[in-house]
């Protein structure tokens, strides 16, 4: 298990009066010698809003990888065939919902439905906007010798960092969280297992390791998770840092600032705290057969009469869900 490892050899603060006494010592660590330009981080958050939803859409239909083109079409059709049942059973007022359909084209009601069954998804929507953030900041940071989300298949991304005076390097895996409540208290030993048993195997490394969870959304600065127990940490080589560390250390911007460039650029695209969500448009194509089948709407695929959808909705005629 992870809490037998040995601890790594990397630099830690040793001042017995100091509370972080045994965490990593960044001091020894390679400075910050350039600091992203605003712009270039407004692009890097406008790029992470992107890849946050389209991943936030390839994790609702849970594609594997490797499917031919035909076979992710096959996927999505379906997709667009589980939207209109979801669009009939879970309409909510059944009027109000046909009046605010009325004159609108089935392309708009598609995507309006398939946002109200991804909002659970916001808060994993979030986590992966700040971690393509963290990374890419790291990336173009030029404190780290590399950083890589390439083989990462526990952690979020790695970063290389050098060791001052030294020829060492010590190879950083960071998981990527919203806060500290979003694992359990019973998941948190678990998860730090698997992250310092990928770092521990990781045949790439040539120095020793250090497994970070980065809190991205919650103020404060570091922690190490302990057994109620024992009180002994889960991990000798394992952290928790929050996001008034984490933030310097990877971007060299603090907390707020990144904060205030995330709504900026939310502003500026008009983001209005929904997800954008990139929807299949087989899906919403089959969504479309859907209603025009079952006489939703005409030829152009306007809805056009709020009391079929009334009795859509609310009757007990069968449903056509044969959409090709």
């Amino acid at each position: 298990m992870a809490a037998k490892i040995g601890p790594q050899n990397y630099p830690r603060i040793e001042d017995e009066n100091d509370k972080y006494r045994g965490f990593l010592d960044e001091s020894l660590l390679s400075e910050h010698v350039h600091k992203i330009g605003t712009d270039e981080l407004k692009r890097i958050i406008s790029e992470a809003i992107e890849y946050a939803d389209i991943k936030t859409s390839q994790d609702y239909f849970k594609i594997p990888r490797g499917l031919s083109a035909t076979q992710r079409k096959r996927i999505y059709e379906k997709s667009g065939k589980e939207l209109f049942t979801y669009f009939r059973r879970y309409c909510g007022d059944p009027a109000m919902t046909a009046l605010q359909c009325n004159n609108k084209h089935f392309s708009i009601i598609a995507k309006e439905q398939f946002r109200n069954v991804t909002l659970q998804k916001m808060r994993m929507n979030s986590g992966w906007r700040y971690q393509h953030i963290a990374k890419n900041a790291a990336l173009l940071s030029k404190r780290f010798l590399e950083v890589s989300d390439i083989g990462a298949t526990e952690a979020d991304f790695n970063a290389t960092i050098g060791i001052r005076q030294s020829h060492k390097k010590l190879y950083i895996y960071v998981s990527v969280k919203n806060r500290t409540n979003t694992m359990g208290g019973q998941d948190w030993p678990k998860a730090i297992t698997v992250l310092e048993t990928m770092a521990n195997s990781d045949r790439n490394r040539n120095g020793p390791y250090l497994c970070v969870f980065g809190i991205a959304m919650e103020k404060g600065n570091r922690l190490i998770k302990k057994s109620n127990k024992t009180k002994q940490p889960y991990s000798m080589n394992t952290e928790i840092w929050l996001s008034d560390f984490f933030w310097p250390f990877f971007s060299n911007y603090s907390f707020r600032e990144i904060a205030q460039a995330v709504l900026d650029v939310l502003v500026v695209q008009n983001v209005n705290g929904k997800l954008d969500v990139k929807i299949p448009k087989e899906m919403v194509e089959a969504f479309g057969s859907l209603c025009f089948k079952n006489g939703l709407t005409d030829y152009k695929g306007i809805f056009g009469d709020p009391h079929k959808l009334v009795e859509f909705f609310c009757g007990k005629k069968r449903v056509n869900e044969h959409y090709c």
